[in-house]
């Protein structure tokens, strides 16, 4: 992507970012500088050179998880000195925490610049698991309005409804500041599951159950599900029905990120958060504008060819003002995507792991 003159870079890359007069949601390419985040808006398959706005980062409180956005997981708040909440999402959970953390740290140095004690986000006191009662963490997690969030899971060509992942519920544990740290939270969520407030849903979660010892239970992991005890039944109990476009989802996540898609009819580009699965191989990609949790569109990778295409020029079946590292992929059925990625890197990245697939 184009550089800014003389400005530190210290991250970039698209974040899903919610309005705030009308609260959509709204992909934007962000730059994190050591004083400010700005973001960015794509036309037609290339960055606006003009800025549509800025986060100044000192005294900015970050929260990450945020999770009171029911089909949005990935969301974290940042919240400016003038009280001003900016909600902000990523593609998966290691990028999530990847920009959370690098904005930590910027605003922490900022703090340590004015003479100003940095936050301690580490409890001093240490560990204070000893003292808590399952019981109230289970009520807790139960609770309609405020527990954690009931879903659709995909496993093995089988979807288990009223379940939840382990990574769900690491992120809820934190997020309800009962723990500090997601190895709190594990540790936590085996204790729940060893007195069998908790069970394992499908294959994954019951192996590591199995074969792990006693600290290792319980996964943070988004494709090992949960849920609670069956002696729990008013939110609805565990059902697994299949489907062909469940078997399509239920392979193991190779690859998730933002990337922008030329439309087939009105040649548009348009970003979308592309999740690359094996065993099945299959490509999906999402509109991360939307609440729905289900692929706008998707194809199997067998028999597919990839490539990279030159930046020289724009090439043939390509419209619009691009901004690069293009790639195109052909299907069995000789359907044709145009994909470009945000770097070079990226763009390579995606082929090569495509292309192990194919």
């Amino acid at each position: 992507m184009d550089t800014e003159k003389k400005t530190v870079i210290l991250r970039e890359g698209f974040l899903v970012k919610r309005g705030h007069l009308v609260h959509n949601w709204k992909a934007r390419w962000f730059k994190l500088t050591p004083d400010k985040l700005l973001y960015y808006k794509y036309e037609g398959g290339r960055r606006d050179s003009c800025q549509r706005g800025k986060i100044l980062l000192k005294d900015c409180v970050i929260t990450s998880p945020f999770l009171e956005y029911e089909n949005r997981p990935l969301v974290f708040k940042l919240q400016t000195k003038n009280k001003v909440d900016h909600f902000l999402e990523a593609c998966s959970r290691e990028e999530r925490d990847d920009w959370a953390g690098d904005i930590t740290a910027a605003v922490d140095k900022l703090q340590m610049a004015e003479g100003g004690k940095v936050t301690d986000h580490e409890d001093p006191g240490g560990s204070n698991l000893h003292d808590i009662n399952l019981c109230k963490v289970l009520d807790a997690m139960y609770d309609v309005h405020s527990g954690i969030n009931m879903t659709n899971h995909v496993e093995q060509g089988s979807t288990y409804s009223n379940c939840f992942s382990g990574s769900a519920v690491v992120d809820w544990l934190v997020f309800m500041q009962l723990v500090l740290t997601r190895v709190e939270a594990m540790t936590l969520a085996s204790a729940l599951l060893e007195e069998g407030f908790l069970r394992t849903v499908g294959m994954r979660s019951l192996e590591a159950l199995r074969t792990a010892g006693l600290s290792e239970q319980f996964m943070d992991d988004s494709t090992a599900l949960y849920s609670f005890s069956d002696s729990l039944k008013k939110r609805g109990s565990v059902k697994a029905e299949s489907s062909r476009s469940a078997v399509e989802l239920s392979g193991k996540v190779i690859k998730r990120g933002y990337l922008l898609k030329q439309g087939h009819r009105r040649k548009n580009w348009k970003v979308r958060l592309f999740v690359l699965r094996s065993e099945p191989a299959f490509l999906h990609y999402y509109d991360p504008t939307k609440d729905d949790i289900s692929p706008v569109g998707g194809f199997s990778l067998r028999s597919c060819l990839v490539s990279s295409l030159d930046d020289n020029g724009v090439p043939s079946g390509v419209k619009g003002n691009i901004q690069g590292n293009l790639f195109k992929i052909i299907t069995q059925a000789d359907t044709h995507y145009f994909i470009q990625a945000p770097t070079h890197q990226e763009k390579m990245d995606w082929i090569d792991a495509i292309r192990a697939l194919t």
